[in-house]
């Protein structure tokens, strides 16, 4: 298959991306190898989604085993419940090892070879790689890049990995801070307040823009912070930045207005969880030996079939997948880029529909998504011509949550008035993270809330929350 390349394929970071665009070549037909520098599996498996949910199942349970109030109304009663900050983060650190050996050898038993150092671009169809063997040179037919992502460090801010870290550290579960500030309110400082609140610390969450969950459409994030942070007696700060933090004991936290600079309050806490976002990690990549320059917040600029541009147009048999370009920085998305991308380098023309990708935060009750939210929505309708419509079902008129004694959620539908074309689904309470895929694969098939609302589904389920939401669209 090579025609005179030593592969057809080489992909530069072995993340679930990379992962993904690896098995889907050899299934493909094509000869291919993979490149990684650190732990294969990348952010993904080693520092984010995977050893954060089993932090987050294990002191999900001491949450629950704590609540006496809930485990009363179902008629059970408990005596004290302990629990081994080790043992969690051992869960967690096996969890890791085990599938970190999964998918190394899954790429093994498929003939993918690994191959070990530092790989970056050395010219067209070229790729060097740099081990503590010395640097070596090998031709591709065509090359994905996937280098992943780091976590953002906003300046002012000191990282020592003990007293003030990222989540790379904060997954390892080291030590349990009696007080820890959380720098953002996003995916990862809700995910890690969850943890913390759960296993006895005190925490201060910190938020430059003007309201928490900045992300979130506005009803299902009003309705979370209600459950999730003012419930847990957790304080807030919000329109505040976090202008200098220093590590040490105690880690002092220099607080100041975000839109007046103005200085506001020092704080003192155990330590410091930075949660601010992630940045691409595309430095060192041989990307000027193409001509490909980076865009200005250092993204691989991709047309929508993931080719790879300089100056507008696509550079040939280049390619780049998951959080380096920006377009969605999800695991998941990294993983269906990738196999985008082997179809177009298959000459099967595909492109990735970004609106049916959904996203959860695994709190205690889960956030889930999929689509616009209310406010985006309503822009495109102005600038389309379009009226949008929204319905929301709650879970406290659901019948199995309410026998779970789970009842905290709401499930919103956002859809254009006109055609009844679902355009975004968000849904917080319990399981929001599993029932979100009937959203997605409605919005993937452009599906409208006449024909959704005659489906049928199983009762007593949690999914009627969104079988309820339907129905309510087309009544209304």
């Amino acid at each position: 298959m090579s025609h005179g390349f030593d592969y057809d394929l080489v992909i530069i970071g072995a993340g679930v991306g990379g992962h993904g665009a690896a098995l889907h070549a050899v299934s493909c037909g094509l000869k291919t190898a993979i490149i990684e520098a650190a732990d294969m599996g990348g952010t993904c498996v080693n520092r984010g989604c995977i050893p954060s949910k089993a932090l987050l199942a294990a002191s999900g349970r001491v949450r629950e085993l704590r609540d006496a109030h809930h485990l009363k109304s179902l008629g059970i009663q408990l005596g004290s419940v302990g629990f081994d900050r080790q043992a969690i983060a051992e869960h967690a650190n096996n969890l890791v090892a085990k599938i970190q050996g999964d998918l190394t050898n899954s790429l093994k038993r498929l003939g993918v070879d690994i191959i070990r150092g530092w790989g970056k671009i050395a010219g067209i169809q070229k790729v060097s790689f740099t081990t503590e063997r010395g640097e070596k040179t090998i031709t591709a037919k065509d090359i994905i890049l996937s280098p992943g992502s780091v976590p953002f460090i906003p300046p002012g801010i000191e990282i020592d990995g003990k007293t003030v870290f990222t989540s790379d550290q904060g997954v390892k579960l080291e030590w349990l801070p009696d007080w820890v500030a959380i720098v953002g309110s996003g995916y990862i400082g809700l995910e890690f307040s969850d943890v913390y609140s759960a296993l006895g610390c005190e925490i201060t969450m910190i938020e430059a823009l003007d309201q928490l969950m900045p992300g979130f459409d506005r009803d299902i994030a009003k309705l979370a912070e209600r459950v999730l942070i003012t419930k847990r007696d957790i304080e807030t700060y919000v329109g505040i930045y976090a202008k200098k933090v220093i590590p040490g004991s105690p880690v002092v936290i220099e607080l100041a207005d975000f839109k007046t600079k103005e200085d506001v309050d020092v704080l003192e806490v155990d330590a410091c969880l930075v949660a601010t976002g992630r940045i691409p990690a595309t430095q060192n990549l041989g990307l000027e030996s193409v001509g490909v320059e980076l865009d200005r917040r250092k993204f691989i600029p991709v047309n929508d079939s993931m080719g790879v541009l300089s100056a507008g147009e696509a550079v040939p048999h280049l390619w780049a997948i998951g959080d380096a370009n920006g377009k969605m920085m999800l695991a998941h998305a990294a993983s269906a880029q990738g196999i985008i991308a082997v179809e177009n380098i298959c000459g099967r023309h595909k492109e990735v529909d970004y609106h049916s990708i959904p996203a959860a935060a695994f709190t205690h009750p889960e956030i889930s998504y999929v689509g616009m939210t209310e406010s985006a929505a309503k822009e495109k309708g102005s600038a389309e011509g379009f009226e949008v419509g929204t319905t929301k079902s709650y879970f406290k008129g659901n019948s199995k949550a309410l026998a779970e004694g789970e009842a905290d959620g709401m499930a919103k539908v956002v859809y254009r008035k006109d055609t009844g074309e679902v355009l975004g689904v968000h849904i917080f309470g319990i399981h929001a993270s599993d029932l979100i895929h009937e959203a997605s694969a409605a919005i993937a098939n452009r599906q409208s809330v006449h024909t959704l609302a005659h489906l049928v589904h199983a009762h007593p389920t949690l999914s009627e929350v969104l079988d309820e939401a339907y129905k309510r669209a087309i009544a209304s």
